[in-house]
């Protein structure tokens, strides 16, 4: 039988010198290219014994010698010296000296062999999973190929990381954003661990992730293998599902379970991929899995009892006031239209800022450490807090004395802090419109927005007195968020950090229709710039994407800057730099400690932005906002606009 022959050119004539030995690549085959007496020779570029890249060995006394473990080859025929067993002698391949350069022979490469991870990549696509963030690495390079094939068939968009804990914010901030799973790609051992972070933003946060981690070979788990980790027990706490892919499993059904998992749950799942198994070939004709016939409608309607209960509550308030929370993102529309109805106030959470407009004649902005007296005092003087979708956490110090309906979809989230008057598990559409029915006709509550508008004229007063404040070390965090405000898009998707920078944000910033992401109960610093870059793969090309951090949240993954500039993300930075860990200096004043290893030293962001390829911009006066902050949000591409910023003036 004739095998066909496809030649590579693989270098030029003079090249590689007498004597020396290269490694080169022929189709997908790595080959150790030799040039010993005036001929070449072409082998098998790994070594039998150890795999040792024989490319990267050389040729002494006459041998080629392998780097990995000393043993030579003859470097023309690939056989061992001397009375050697000939079994280990490398396969040899043909080649040509060509007048336009060297010239090697394989045979026509057989087509792929459908494996396992292919299956299991095609139900993650057929599930709707489009975006992986991740980082390539030798023990995950089986999986890697399957996610290029649907990549290269345009199913899926894969997004090479610098760092896993940057990926891990990007899936949390894509699933937060869209409310859609993403997926994060990484090796065994430390690539595996360094998604834990990300991992527990998007658990706590209720944000569907899946999290697929390389694994070392299953003959040596458990021997401490070099990278080798209990993944299981490490992810054991953070992910609801967690399981590993066998030689016999049912792989698109491991698959389905996973992603069905995430979505439902709310919640981080996660799949273990030894390296073995990851190029096993599937059986023949074994379908991928699909959500069809998997998954139910989430339109949960709330118990009768409930629910006749919190409208006995509605029918006889007079202020009502509703507090949104981060679970409401998705129904606003239906919970203003009820605000309207009752004439009640809407105030949000830190992380719900921006769900409704901040110049809505309703709207109250932000409640809670991070909030505005407008928020505040309209909860104090209410007589009945509807609190829709949100949690209550100290940051957000929703009143437990007031009469309270909570509404949510997790019936462990009702009263999990303390006794609520009327708990109410349900969908909050399915809610909202089933009281909304309820209620036409029967409401007494006082028309609030008068009070309202007062309140915000009085703190648009104070917001202008405060931009006015200079002490002659930096800028103040009020005039920074105003000119974002008047420069921002009214649909803009903002990632912010944590810290005195993101304080601000939530106090001085106002929202048209702006989304914000945040890293919410785990408040890790460094999320906002990797969360813009989950935004991006979201959102970027209808909305425009901006971050905002201090220097020390930056710092952490300044690196992925260069994963903006290679994916030509549009995402303009906004840096407060004080050149300090600012809210630690502050609480240590605060709690009368010494102000202690809290200093930064920092390089010139915006020229590091213009390194990296970007764009960058530094602002030292206020005078400079709003020119600074339209020349960035113009750029096409990855910008740094650094503001030096007055450290006390927040």
């Amino acid at each position: 039988m004739t095998t066909s022959t496809q030649w590579f050119r693989v270098a030029d004539l003079e090249e590689l010198p007498e004597g020396r030995v290269k490694t080169v690549v022929a189709g997908h085959k790595s080959i150790a290219l030799t040039h010993y007496n005036g001929q070449y020779g072409a082998l098998d570029n790994r070594c039998p014994h150890q795999g040792g890249p024989l490319g990267e060995g050389s040729i002494e006394n006459g041998l080629l010698r392998c780097p990995w473990h000393g043993w030579d080859y003859c470097p023309l025929t690939g056989n061992p010296p001397g009375d050697l067993d000939v079994d280990d002698a490398l396969e040899t391949f043909p080649v040509e000296s060509r007048s336009d350069g060297i010239y090697i022979g394989l045979p026509v490469e057989a087509p792929h062999v459908r494996t396992v991870t292919d299956v299991m990549a095609e139900t993650m696509v057929n599930w709707g999973i489009t975006h992986v963030f991740g980082m390539v690495g030798h023990s995950n390079l089986g999986l890697a190929d399957a996610l290029r094939r649907q990549a290269q068939q345009g199913k899926l968009t894969f997004i090479g990381i610098r760092h896993e804990g940057a990926g891990a914010f990007a899936a949390s901030a894509y699933a937060k954003l869209t409310g859609k799973p993403a997926a994060c790609l990484t090796i065994a051992g430390p690539g595996a661990t360094n998604l834990l972070t990300g991992m527990w933003d998007a658990k706590v946060d209720r944000a569907p992730v899946l999290a697929l981690t390389g694994q070392v070979n299953s003959q040596v788990l458990g021997t401490g293998n070099f990278q080798e980790c209990d993944l299981s027990a490490a992810f054991s706490g953070v992910a609801a599902w967690s399981g590993t892919v066998l030689s016999h499993s049912k792989h698109g059904e491991l698959m389905t379970l996973a992603v069905k998992h995430a979505i439902l749950e709310r919640n981080v799942s996660h799949l273990i991929f030894p390296d073995e198994i990851q190029i096993q070939p599937a059986a023949e004709n074994t379908p991928a899995s699909s959500p069809t016939g998997r998954i139910t409608p989430l339109q949960i309607a709330p118990p009768p009892g409930a629910l006749a209960d919190a409208i006995a509550q509605l029918k006889q308030a007079k202020r009502p006031v509703i507090i949104v929370g981060h679970g409401a993102r998705f129904n606003m529309p239906a919970v203003i239209e009820f605000a309207e109805m009752l004439n009640a106030p809407v105030l949000t959470t830190f992380k719900g800022k921006g769900q409704i407009a901040d110049d809505h004649p309703l709207g109250c902005g932000v409640l809670g450490r991070s909030g505005t007296p407008i928020a505040s005092w309209f909860m104090n003087e209410s007589d009945l807090l509807v609190v829709l979708g949100a949690s209550f956490s100290n940051h957000t110090g929703i009143y437990a004395g007031k009469p309270t309906i909570q509404v949510d979809f997790d019936p462990l989230a009702l009263g999990k802090f303390h006794p609520v008057t009327v708990p109410v598990w349900g969908e909050l559409s399915i809610v909202v419109d089933q009281l909304k029915t309820a209620l036409t006709g029967q409401i007494i509550s006082v028309d609030q927005r008068p009070e309202i508008a007062e309140r915000w004229a009085i703190w648009r007063a104070e917001k202008l007195k405060r931009e006015a404040d200079d002490r002659g070390q930096g800028i103040n965090s009020a005039s920074i968020f105003a000119a974002m405000t008047r420069q921002v898009a009214v649909n803009a998707v903002i990632s912010v950090d944590v810290g005195n920078n993101t304080y601000s944000f939530g106090r001085y910033f106002e929202c048209t229709a702006q989304s914000v992401l945040m890293s919410g109960y785990l408040g890790s610093i460094g999320f906002a710039f990797p969360g813009a870059m989950g935004a991006w793969a979201a959102a970027g090309t209808t909305r425009q994407i901006v971050s905002v951090s201090g220097d020390g949240g930056f710092g952490q993954y300044m690196g992925d800057f260069n994963t903006a500039v290679k994916y030509g993300m549009n995402i303009t930075h906004v840096l407060v730099n004080n050149s300090q860990l600012g809210k630690i200096s502050k609480e240590q004043r605060a709690g009368e400690w010494d102000v202690w290893q809290t200093s930064l030293h920092n390089p010139n962001f915006a020229e590091y932005a213009q390194i990296c390829g970007g764009f960058g911009i530094q602002v030292t006066s206020k005078a400079q906002l709003d020119a600074a902050l339209r020349q960035a949000l113009d750029y096409d591409g990855p910008a740094i606009v650094e503001i030096l910023a007055d450290a006390e003036l927040i």
